[in-house]
């Protein structure tokens, strides 16, 4: 579990890790990253009431170098990896180790069931849990048991990591996506069990929000530049927005200016007709059942989905030309630049 300013969820999240029956011994490794939220103390409150929880510390607070540091200091043939804002429901560890065995796979994930405890939190939740909102990925919401272009999180086995290399530690964001990449390169089989669910708590805040999606969609430009179409399609239905959202306003300016007028005025308007029919769409989504109960709810799915996509769009275009360089997920570091203190 790599953990980084987590003081408010660390705590359950490792209570549904140690509940969980296994076959077998289990121990718990949390990679823990220099924080500003109190997390150490709680880390080490965790370590010193259950054996079975063991810490490394991950000063370069990237989650993959975290990750690679746990995988290294564990002992066992199965490794499950768990984030620090989730949380596993009861069985997920057995079921995972028996579709494991069942199907001969290298990993195996479920599905990511987002909550939330504020107004806003749960409208990202929504989003999260809605084809719209991300984009249609089997483990925001697949019903169907198969193989898979990648897992949420992972029951994978240790010898296959060991074969493929562990996490790459040069990517930040979408360092899972890369890593099933490589299994399924290596003749291995990914796998989703929709019976498996693990709960995840998404951002608290619209700048939160926002500032996520933007290094998420930045590192996943940076994965097109590495890898190209490997890429689902699905990825490129934000950006393509964003640039029909950015033609549409300098298209309005021109004709406001009148430096288009006449049929020339008339065809830019055509550019209007994508952004329209996305408007339409949201709304329509942000007033069904998709949008929660009560108007604060449906307002408030109107804002963030935008943001979700929007953001995401715009971090993947900037991506795709300059690439990720040293971009970080900041949306829980306050307002520092830099993962660490």
């Amino acid at each position: 579990m790599p953990v980084l300013n987590e003081r408010a969820y660390l705590r359950r999240a490792v209570e549904s890790v140690l509940s969980q029956q296994v076959p077998g011994p289990l121990e718990l490794i949390l990679a823990l990253a220099p924080s500003s939220d109190g997390t150490e103390s709680v880390a080490a409150e965790l370590a010193a009431e259950d054996p079975r929880v063991r810490v490394v510390h991950n000063p370069a607070a990237d989650i993959p170098v975290g990750l690679n540091l746990a995988i290294r200091a564990g002992a066992h043939p199965v490794i499950v990896r768990v984030d620090a804002h989730s949380e596993l429901e009861p069985g997920y560890t057995l079921r995972a180790l028996e579709t494991l065995n069942r199907v001969g796979a290298a990993n195996v994930g479920g599905v990511m069931r987002a909550d939330g405890r504020t107004p806003f939190q749960r409208a990202v939740a929504r989003a999260y849990n809605s084809p719209i909102g991300l984009g249609g990925g089997a483990y925001h919401g697949g019903a169907t048991e198969g193989e898979a272009e990648s897992a949420y999180l992972g029951v994978m086995r240790r010898e296959v990591l060991e074969e493929v290399g562990l996490f790459d530690e040069s990517i930040r964001r979408g360092e899972d996506w890369e890593l099933n990449l490589r299994i399924r390169r290596a003749g291995h089989r990914v796998w989703f069990d929709p019976a498996l669910a693990v709960t995840y708590w998404p951002r608290d805040s619209w700048t939160r929000l926002a500032r996520q999606f933007f290094a998420t969609g930045r590192w996943r430009g940076e994965l097109v530049r590495r890898y190209g179409r490997t890429n689902s399609l699905r990825f490129f239905a934000p950006p393509a927005l964003v640039v029909a959202s950015s033609s549409a306003v300098v298209a309005g300016a021109l004709q406001l200016t009148r430096v288009l007028s006449g049929a020339w005025a008339w065809l830019a308007a055509a550019l209007y007709l994508p952004v329209l029919a996305y408007a339409v769409l949201i709304s329509a989504v942000a007033a069904g059942r998709g949008g929660g109960s009560g108007w604060r709810d449906k307002l408030w799915t109107l804002a963030v989905l935008p943001t979700m996509h929007l953001a995401w769009g715009a971090g993947f275009l900037v991506g795709t030309v300059r690439g990720a360089d040293d971009t970080v997920d900041t949306s829980r570091l306050g307002g520092r630049n830099t993962p660490l203190p």
